[in-house]
């Protein structure tokens, strides 16, 4: 059954709640667009320079690694925002797990690269 505007009645219903659903999903496309130029530009930071192999090795494995983690996070967020539609016309509220604790466990991973990396570049 359709509604006069087309949608179904449930979906009409939380009009409100589907829009921030998407606000929320827009705002982890954007992250994830981030976290993919700190991934280029990470990898690019050493290109040509004088602080060395393990510095350039770092610096690559650093940006390879902010470039799977932007597209781990768009499927991840891609994943809670399909969950939360259904979730929102259910009636029901789930906290969101997936992208928060994908999003903990890669920047925690990054910290360390981007510190050890600098410590490369300081200390040589």
């Amino acid at each position: 059954m359709k509604s006069t505007n087309g949608q179904p009645p449930s979906e009409q219903k939380y009009v409100q709640q589907h829009l921030a659903n998407e606000r929320t999903y827009l705002a982890w496309i954007r992250t994830c667009i981030a976290f993919a130029g700190l991934g280029f530009l990470a990898a690019g930071l050493t290109f040509n320079s004088a602080y060395g192999e393990k510095a350039h090795v770092f610096a690559v494995v650093a940006g390879m690694g902010s470039l799977i983690f932007a597209l781990s996070l768009l499927l991840a967020a891609t994943h809670e925002y399909r969950s939360k539609r259904r979730d929102i016309n259910e009636e029901v509220f789930r906290a969101s797990r997936l992208a928060v604790n994908l999003t903990l466990g890669f920047m925690l991973v990054l910290f360390v690269l981007l510190f050890v990396l600098a410590g490369f570049m300081l200390f040589g």
